[in-house]
């Protein structure tokens, strides 16, 4: 049996509302021992927190998403702070920019960001950066707030090697989902077989990313498992070892025993 970690997973979505212990139950029947769900805003944070408690092997990140930059208040940094403190938060996140999404002004975006990377300096803890289509001022915000004294997680990672690199150099971990699993997936691919097996990870960030051959379709944690396959394929090993190298990362970077 393998033991996979999907480091990235929103199982407190409405998507999961019908059938989310089934879903749990899947995941653990694929090999997923570990996962590590994401509470991103004043409405996913306690729900993130109630499964971490429900869950022995389901951990949380706090921390608020980019895209819902606009909405942090005076006081929403010291209630993630406070609840860094809890036996099951491993991270702050996920943070980060988007550019994709017209939701929050960009100098908001930076302000929020450059906040909690502040706050993860300060409680010494690794962050989950979202990045969509702002490469080359995640890069900069990361170097300028000395984010590489705690490091991290670069989620679902969809930029080029020279990124990476740069990332990499900073302390960062390289996550990838389901993308790899497309066939025109070109670039995501290329830069997996060039991150070193000891900077690698693998997630879901279900239920959104599904992997192939489900794409299109809601996607869940079990799922990690087809990601765990691709990224065999693609470094010339095999799935167990992906499996193992890519956990004993997650447990390292995480601080998790």
């Amino acid at each position: 049996m393998i033991e996979l970690f999907d480091t990235h997973t929103h199982l407190d979505a409405p998507q999961f509302d019908e059938d989310r212990e089934d879903t749990i139950a899947r995941a653990v029947e694929a090999g997923v021992t570990r996962m590590i769900n994401i509470g991103f805003n004043r409405e996913t944070i306690p729900t993130t927190m109630k499964l971490a408690e429900k869950y022995d092997f389901i951990y949380a990140a706090v921390g608020w998403h980019p895209v819902d930059a606009v909405t942090m208040k005076d006081g929403d940094l010291d209630w993630i702070a406070s609840l860094c403190s809890h036996e099951k938060v491993v991270a702050i996140g996920e943070i980060g920019l988007d550019y994709y999404w017209d939701t929050s002004p960009k100098d908001v975006q930076h302000h929020v960001l450059r906040q909690q990377i502040g706050l993860a300096r300060e409680l010494n803890m690794p962050i989950v950066i979202h990045n969509r289509d702002a490469h080359e001022d995640i890069v900069k915000i990361l170097r300028e707030e000395k984010a590489s004294e705690v490091g991290g997680v670069m989620h679902s990672f969809s930029g080029s090697w020279e990124t990476a690199k740069m990332c990499l150099n900073m302390g960062f971990h390289i996550s990838f989902g389901g993308p790899i699993t497309f066939k025109n997936a070109k670039q995501p691919k290329e830069v997996l077989a060039e991150v070193p097996m000891d900077r690698l990870l693998i997630e879901t960030d279900s239920p959104y990313l599904t992997p192939h051959p489900y794409r299109g379709k809601r996607n869940e944690s079990g799922y990690v498992k087809l990601v765990a396959e691709a990224a065999a394929e693609i470094k010339g090993v095999s799935v167990e070892e992906i499996a193992s190298i890519t956990t004993q990362n997650a447990l390292e970077r995480f601080g998790i025993r």
